[in-house]
This record gives C-alpha cells, structure tokens and sequence, in this order.
C-alpha cells in the first residue's frame, strides 16, 4: 500500500493522518515539535488549541454546528476528542485544552498505520502528500511553498474587515452606488447622518481593543491603519478616509449624505459583503455592538470580524481544487488554515475532507462528492471558487451554502432547514459506504 506523507500535527494533520489512516492507508506524520516550536504553541502534543478552549456554537442553526455533527457522524478524530474532553460552556462545544490535546496526540501515536517523525520538513515532497503547517508555518518552509507555487502566491495577511451577510443588510437605508456612477454599481453605500455619525465616532474611539499577542508583528498596523485608530486623528478624519461621501447621492434624500460606510461583494454570489477600510483591532463583541450603530448594519449578521494579525495562506482559487489539492498534481494537496478556512473546526474538516480525497486516489476509487448543501462541500467550494478577486480567509456560514429552493423567512427555521438538508446528504454518503 503506498505511504501517504502528512506534514504538521495540528488540527488539520492529525485529522487528515487519522482519516487516512482509518482507511488502511500507512502515514508518516511529521511534526518540528518538540525540537521546535511556532512563536503561538508552548506544549509538544498535537492539536494544541492556542486561541480559546472553545470550539465555538453546537447548534444546527449555526452554521459551525452544523460542521461539527457532520464531522462526528463521519467518525472525526478531532470531534471524537473534544467530546470526550468536554467542559460545561453553556451552547458551545469547549473542552479541556489539554486533556484534548493530550488525547489527540495518544491516539494518533497508538495508531498501528500512522508513524510520528519529529522534525521540520522544509521542502514540499513530492505526493502523496498533505500540507498542513498552520496559520504559522515556519519561515523555511514558508519559502518553499512560496518557491513550490512561484511569487504571488504566498500571503503574510496582517488586516481584514468584517464581513457581513447581504440579507442581513437593511437596503431601506442603503443603496447601490459607485463613486460618481462610475462603472457598474459595485458598492452598496450605508448613509449615516450627523448624529448618528458622530455618535459612532464617540463609541468607535472609546471601544475595547483586542490583545496584541506576542507571536503577532508588531508592525502590522504600519501598512494599514485600524479604522478606531483612524478615528482617534481627529473627528472628522474618517469623512475624509473610508467614510468619504463625495460622489455618492442619498435617493431617500437626494443630497450627498454626511458620511457612507461603503459595502465591497466578497463573494460570487453576493452573499457575503466587506465593509471597505474597516481593517480593526477591537475585541469582537466590540465590532458587532459598534458597527452595529451603522444604520443600514443595526441587524447585520457577521460571518466574520476583523482581525489584525500574521497569517500565512495560499492564495486557494488559483491554485487549489475543491479537494484542497494542487490543481497541477492531484496528489499534492494543503490543508488547515492556510488554505483559508479560518477557525479550529473548519481546518479539522479541511483536513478530512483532504485525506478523504487522497485516500480515493492511493487507492484508485472514486472520490466522494460533498455538494455545496454540505458545510464540509460548500468549505471546499468556496477556498476554490476561481471567481473570487479578492479571496481572504473565512469561517463557515450559511451564506456560502446551497440556498434552499423555497423562501423561509425566520432565520433560525431556514437554517435549521439548511442543516436538515445537509445532513440527509451526509447520511446518505455514509449509508452508500464511500
């Protein structure tokens, strides 16, 4: 049987050894620790959860629960490992941090088809093989995936804005617009009158800033200022910034607003919008009650905040496929958080839904299709969605999945409906014994 390579035992590496390894499939597993460590991890065992002890929402209607009971009825180690190390948190799934820890790295070291090689891999090897080093890939080997792809497509991400869904937008209090009406419409402009401008302003430079971590640069603001810092320059600084009204014309008014926060399409779809020069620093909670005193954004669901930070990641739609693999060598692929999934769950089902696929290929079977109706699907879909122009790393939402066919208006039913639908699919992929 032909010996799959693995590269890193974080929640992607140990998920996609286990997968493989489950299938009958030898893996050698390499992992630089103990003899070195990333500037985030302080333990030698694998998964180590740097961030939170939660694996954030267990709820259906929430579309990160929803990937979490896909991945437990498709036998996820990572799954497997948190709730058996589980700790009360009310709706979420936390876990003991290092009884998970300790748990995942026994049984990947107890299993009879997986090989633990403790060193640094500063080469991609030629496939099999899986990539998944991290949000903080070594720099060695950070050059050598920047040499495997060529120049351009390696990115140090240091800022992004928020992203909020376009259903949850009120357009009574915004409208689409280019500066000027130049071009299509590719903006959707948010108005905010004087007091309710500088309202925002009080809050925005009062707000709550997140830690700066000592594995962050700290010169990452140098290049692009947050939006809270923009604002502390003075009380009108962000009418002449990201706010600028000029160009743009209320229709409810007639008249060029006081101040516009302008929404960018993240997506295809259109699903999913960035709100233009809002890159930020403040603590999460923070973002959503602030941003949320923008007129248009009072309900706004946020799939993503912001965040301020180093971050390595491939630029995925030009260069890998649904399966996270190389799209020039199938039998290359990456897989965690430098393929732009974003959070612990989604790298763990990057990293299943990698090895699931090379298990197929070293085994000469058909590889399983996960359609977009799937969390696990939609992720795959979306980090390779060859239409993005702006591609940046995400968590899972709804909003990237399959809409339904019929309208349900209240959100919590028509996700709930989404996550019944998704798991018909999963149960039936189980059922056909792929």
């Amino acid at each position: 049987m032909t010996e799959v390579k693995v590269i890193g035992a974080g929640l992607a590496g140990a998920e996609a050894a286990w997968q493989l390894a489950q299938r009958g499939i030898p893996v050698k597993l390499y992992e630089m620790k103990p003899g070195k460590k990333s500037p985030a991890h302080h333990t030698d065992t694998f998964a180590e959860l740097v961030c939170s002890n939660s694996l954030r929402g267990d709820r259906l209607e929430n579309a990160v629960g929803l990937l979490k009971e896909e991945l437990r009825r498709l036998g996820s180690l990572i799954l497997s490992c948190a709730e058996a190390t589980r700790v009360e948190a009310g709706g979420c799934l936390a876990v003991d941090r290092q009884g998970f820890s300790d748990l995942v790295t026994e049984k990947i070291k107890n299993h009879p088809n997986i090989t633990v090689v403790s060193e640094e891999v500063t080469e991609v090897p030629e496939g099999p093989v899986i990539v998944a080093t991290g949000p903080l890939t070594s720099d060695a080997m950070s050059q050598a995936i920047g040499s495997y792809f060529g120049t351009g497509y390696l990115y140090f991400f240091d800022a992004a804005a928020p992203l909020v869904t376009a259903e949850s937008i009120d357009m009574t209090k915004a409208w689409w617009q280019s500066r000027y009406d130049r071009g299509t419409p590719d903006y959707i402009n948010c108005a905010m009158n004087k007091e309710e401008y500088e309202a925002f302003v009080r809050e925005l430079t009062g707000a709550e800033e997140a830690e700066v971590h000592g594995f962050e640069d700290k010169n990452v603001f140098e290049g692009c200022m947050p939006v809270e810092v923009m604002a502390r320059r003075g009380f009108d600084t962000l009418r002449f910034g990201p706010l600028k009204p000029v160009g743009l014309v209320d229709p409810n008014t007639g008249k060029e607003p006081y101040a516009v926060v302008q929404l960018r399409q993240d997506n295809a779809a259109k699903s999913v919008f960035n709100l233009v020069g809002f890159q930020t620093h403040l603590k999460f909670p923070e973002q959503k009650r602030v941003f949320s005193m923008i007129p248009a954004l009072k309900n706004a669901e946020f799939v993503r905040y912001g965040v301020m930070h180093r971050n390595t990641f491939l630029q995925s739609p030009k260069l890998l496929d649904r399966y996270y693999a190389d799209r020039r060598d199938p039998m290359v692929a990456f897989a965690g958080q430098m393929t732009g999934v974003e959070g612990y769950v989604e790298s763990a089902a990057s990293g299943y839904l990698a090895a699931v696929a090379m298990a197929a290929k070293v085994q000469d079977r058909p590889i399983p299709q996960f359609p977009q109706e799937t969390a696990i699907g939609a992720l795959g879909l979306y980090i390779s969605d060859e239409r993005i122009e702006h591609f940046q790393p995400m968590n899972v939402n709804f909003s990237i999945i399959t809409p339904l066919e019929k309208r349900i208006r209240k959100k919590a039913e028509k996700n709930l409906a989404l996550a019944n639908r998704s798991l018909e699919i999963i149960d039936r992929l189980i059922a056909e014994g792929f």
